[in-house]
């Protein structure tokens, strides 16, 4: 097999060939190194390696059928815990972090079948919708225009989907890094509900519930999979999803009546570009041609500002405990040459905080949550643009910024359409439906808290669209195979 033919194929369909043994996990791995060296050179998507261990460890694998088992894998640097890789965060004051033991979600991957060969690159501690991290020695390109933004926080994961260096890659989402860079770099993005992917056993919760792990792919099925195989209550943990499993098989199970689909353009006033509204009018329509029930909507009241003032307080209070914890035994506070500005300043803002402030926050996270039931109350699935604009420039929204308050503002005008999800835990994902300059542009589906088989089945629906294999390209840089 040759790079050509490997990311011709999804990781379902890659699966099935090393269950028939008509391929070998050593051979999908030297084509997946190969691939990632020679794309990483152009894209900077890598951040640690393992390949000799990968190579090992695909030589011991025994393939078990039904799963991924023997697919090369990419472990984003978000601090996951995992034995295979270090982690730096992104940032120079956690470089080469080793874990003792996995995370349950690392086990999980593993159990899946799953070889992890590398690390992709984030911004500084995942707190940016680009990544730009000082720490991985440059930005990490858009694999369609070298001068714009992959997206973040999980850019280079989604770079090397976008690619083909991988089918499947871990993702994880605080207020759309996911749906970010699924929507910059034209793959799918799924953000699971809260409390179906497990987040411990050494914490119980990122950032206040707005945090959740999951994967980006290139179809819908590998993230469905993905899902049956990683998702699953943690005991002890403080959230649990609705149950749900099965979300390969519900893929192609007709619809028992159209479904009700809202769709909502105007995120309280801020501007949107035309790109992104033209997606969802297509999608809408698309929509409308299969049957479904399309209904425009508007927002309900709400202070998006405070919100991301409250957003600000929680991620502040995180980068204090992260760096504090990390900085212990020598009892001083990270420097400007291990904390870029904005998250330096990031965490002044948190050495400040007091208890009710917090309180305060996670108060106004819950009351957004309430918010966006409201808007959803009596429509199955919510449609709207993933992105404010199309992929920003590389600078735009830079952590040179010395105020992290400023950051993360700026941050909010390209994402009104996706915190406001991580904070009521709902399952959302970006769709690539729609080019523009030959640029991607996401359209986001939002579900019911825990439906995220609807979110899937309606994706995978659209997926057979002339709409979607309209906007299925591969990136031309250094892309022979």
């Amino acid at each position: 097999m040759n790079f050509s033919e490997f990311r011709s194929r999804d990781g379902v369909a890659l699966a099935a060939l090393l269950a028939q043994k008509e391929v070998s996990p050593v051979e999908l791995m030297q084509i997946a190194i190969e691939a990632a060296e020679r794309f990483n050179a152009h894209t900077n998507m890598i951040s640690y390696t393992d390949f000799d261990g990968a190579l090992d460890r695909a030589r011991q694998h025994q393939v078990v059928a039904g799963k991924f088992s023997g697919l090369p894998f990419l472990l984003k640097d978000s601090g996951l815990a995992s034995t295979d890789l270090p982690t730096s965060i992104g940032s120079s004051l956690f470089e080469r972090t080793t874990a003792q033991s996995d995370s349950t979600l690392a086990m999980r991957f593993r159990d899946a079948g799953f070889i992890s060969f590398a690390r992709s690159t984030v911004p500084e501690m995942c707190m940016a919708p680009t990544t730009e991290a000082r720490r991985n020695g440059g930005p990490t390109r858009n694999p369609f225009d070298p001068s714009r933004s992959s997206g973040g926080s999980s850019g280079g994961a989604a770079v090397a989907v976008a690619c083909g260096v991988v089918p499947v890659a871990h993702g994880s989402d605080g207020g759309g890094s996911i749906r970010i860079p699924a929507s910059c770099c034209g793959i799918f993005g799924l953000k699971p509900t809260r409390g179906r992917v497990p987040m411990g056993p050494f914490r119980g919760e990122g950032w206040g519930g707005l945090a959740c792990d999951g994967v980006l792919t290139r179809t819908v099925r590998d993230t469905a999979r993905a899902l049956d195989l990683i998702a699953g209550i943690e005991p002890g943990a403080p959230y649990a999803a609705p149950p749900g499993d099965h979300f390969e098989a519900a893929l192609d199970r007709p619809f028992e009546r159209p479904l009700r689909i809202a769709v909502w353009q105007d995120p309280w006033g801020l501007a949107v570009d035309q790109a992104c509204l033209e997606a969802v009018r297509q999608t809408a329509q698309l929509c409308e041609a299969l049957g479904h029930e399309v209904v425009q909507i508007e927002a309900s009241d709400f202070d998006y500002a405070a919100f991301i003032n409250a957003i600000v307080t929680v991620m502040a209070a995180n980068i204090t405990l992260s760096a504090r914890t990390k900085l212990a035994a020598e009892r001083r506070d990270p420097t400007e040459a291990e904390l870029e500005p904005a998250i330096l300043n990031g965490f002044q803002i948190g050495a400040r905080l007091s208890a009710p402030d917090y309180a305060a926050a996670i108060n106004k996270l819950h009351a957004t949550g309430r918010m966006m039931a409201r808007m959803m109350d009596g429509y199955d699935l919510l449609l709207t643009p993933t992105l404010a604009s199309l992929p920003v420039k590389l600078g735009t929204i830079p952590t040179s910024e010395p105020d992290f308050r400023a950051f993360r503002h700026k941050a909010g005008e390209l994402t009104p359409f996706l915190a406001v999800v991580n904070a009521s835990g709902q399952p959302a994902a970006s769709l690539p439906l729609w080019r523009e300059q030959g640029l991607p542009v996401g359209v986001q589906l939002i579900g019911q808290f825990g439906r995220e088989d609807l979110v899937l089945r309606l994706a995978s629906e659209l997926e057979k669209s002339e709409l979607w294999q309209a906007a299925r390209q591969w990136p031309s840089v250094n892309s022979d195979g």
